[in-house]
């Protein structure tokens, strides 16, 4: 993204200069004051300096795609293209433009006053070439780039106004190839020093909480998005928005807390059309598409679905973005019972898995899926498929997919081996204690069991594989304990039958 190299925003002397509110987290007041001076044809050189806060601001706003546009107008005026262009051109899926980008930005010598380039000169360069090496090169080698590129900021006294961090988006490529423990060491230095100011606090505060997340640190990662939430501007920015709110149905999902993401739906759906897909949101909106797919809710996600695939496929099909986006595909597919699409995100993870070596888990862990949900359970198989997950940040999934082989299996011991494996994946939440909406209720010993199975957040389908039922049937269940109990909605059924349970 631009990096607008500016005064400290405590500075009195410019007092209504957009890069200074922009670098205080004040964004409505340098959208505001910058779009005023972009139209002021009077001032040439105010105008440019406008563009570039813009184009450094709007990727906050999630309009990544009109901040490549100011991009590629500077470039035409200026005869040449400034290095952060390349994070919003390839984040919108323009590839040829951003390998120009790259190649024009290293020819420049230093800023346009003639003097020597610096360290923050360098950082941006390092940043576009990591970039563009996600999506065209070595994931390694871009992780690499993109930590120099925050270790050169570090030492850089010049604030800049930026649309993201090296940091923030060195963790993203760590967290795509499924090593958050590289993620979270990058951020902390980049919280430590405050990199990029309050505008970017709470960003590098939720994809910490991310990376604990994924590393399998369930109180770390709570914590952490207990502190963004408090950290930042007041007003949260509709990336910061989308993030937190994937945070959260993340969280709730894999604790089994079907009443948190009903709560959290309206949120996440106001989180979607607030913000179009990026190749820097795959994470979020992914993770969004399983609640949709859990709550019933597909048509939510469906446009973002194809936007997503739509831009991996302009990019190539990038192994390092595109392996998260298939295992996420693979999943939703699964949910929503679209065997052909399952199969396609398994083909696309097998490609990846050819060239690069974090999709080789995620690979082998979806032709394992495919052939539980055929009926053709190999304990050991499944058991190293789940395992590698869990080494390549995905242990929750690793659990579940032991524990779908447990409920596809007549062999008591091969059960056993597959649950066990599942619990160590994956150890039982502590959960909340909802306060009971109703008592008294006594349920029967069959309500009693469909009732446990429902507050841990299965399928209907997966209720019936358990206790030898119908889907069918597991439904008309449902629905008189809900009529029994009450419950005006599906959010209150879940509080009732934990109520009702003991819970």
């Amino acid at each position: 993204m631009t990096a607008v190299h500016t005064a400290p925003p405590s500075s009195p002397e410019r007092p209504d200069d957009p890069a200074d509110a922009a670098y205080a987290g004040d964004l409505d007041t340098a959208l505001r004051t910058a779009d005023a001076a972009l139209r002021d044809r009077s001032d040439p050189d105010g105008q440019g300096r406008a563009a570039a806060v813009l184009a450094a601001v709007l990727p906050h706003r999630g309009l990544l795609a009109r901040s490549a546009d100011l991009h590629r107008w500077l470039a035409r005026r200026h005869g040449r293209s400034a290095p952060d262009a390349v994070v919003a051109l390839l984040g919108t899926g323009a590839l040829d433009e951003a390998t120009t980008a790259v190649t024009s930005a290293e020819k420049v010598a230093g800023p346009a006053a003639g003097l020597a380039p610096g360290l923050a000169d360098a950082a941006d360069v390092l940043t576009a070439r990591g970039v563009l090496a996600s999506v065209t090169g070595d994931s390694s080698a871009a992780l690499s780039l993109l930590t120099r590129a925050a270790t050169a900021l570090a030492v850089c006294d010049r604030p800049a106004v930026r649309g993201d961090t090296p940091a923030a988006l060195g963790a993203l490529v760590a967290l795509h190839r499924g090593e958050p423990e590289l993620g979270g060491p990058l951020l902390d230095r980049a919280l430590a020093l405050d990199l990029g100011g309050p505008a970017h606090r709470r960003r590098h505060l939720l994809l910490r909480a991310w990376c604990a997340l994924a590393a399998g640190d369930g109180a770390e990662a709570r914590s952490l998005r207990a502190r963004a939430g408090e950290a930042g501007p007041d007003v949260v920015e509709p990336r910061d928005e989308l993030v937190a709110v994937a945070l959260d149905v993340a969280l709730a999902r894999r604790a089994g807390d079907v009443r948190a993401l009903l709560d959290l739906w309206a949120r996440a759906r106001e989180a979607l059309v607030r913000h179009p897909v990026d190749l820097y949101v795959l994470l979020p909106v992914g993770e969004l598409a399983l609640a949709a797919a859990r709550l019933g809710e597909q048509g939510w996600v469906a446009p973002h679905l194809e936007e997503g695939a739509a831009l991996l496929d302009a990019l190539g099909q990038p192994p390092l973005w595109s392996t998260p986006w298939h295992w996420y595909g693979l999943q939703y597919a699964i949910a929503t019972e679209q065997t052909s699409a399952a199969a396609s995100h398994a083909e696309g993870l097998a490609a990846a898995a050819r060239v690069t070596h974090p999709a080789v888990a995620p690979a082998r862990a979806a032709a394992a899926w495919l052939r539980v949900l055929a009926g053709d359970v190999d304990p050991d198989e499944v058991t190293a498929a789940a395992t590698g997950l869990r080494a390549a940040g995905l242990g929750w999934d690793g659990s579940r997919l032991a524990g779908e082989a447990a409920l596809r299996t007549t062999d008591r011991r091969a059960i056993s081996a597959l649950l066990a494996c599942a619990r160590d994946l994956h150890p039982p939440q502590e959960e909340a204690v909802p306060t009971p909406r109703t008592s008294g209720v006594v349920l029967s010993e069959r309500e009693r069991e469909v009732a446990a199975l429902v507050v841990q957040g299965l399928t209907y389908r997966e209720i019936g594989a358990r206790l030898f039922l119908s889907a069918k049937t597991v439904e008309h269940h449902v629905a008189r304990l809900r009529h029994r109990l009450g419950s005006a909605s599906r959010s209150e059924l879940f509080g009732d039958l934990r109520a009702a349970l003991g819970r």
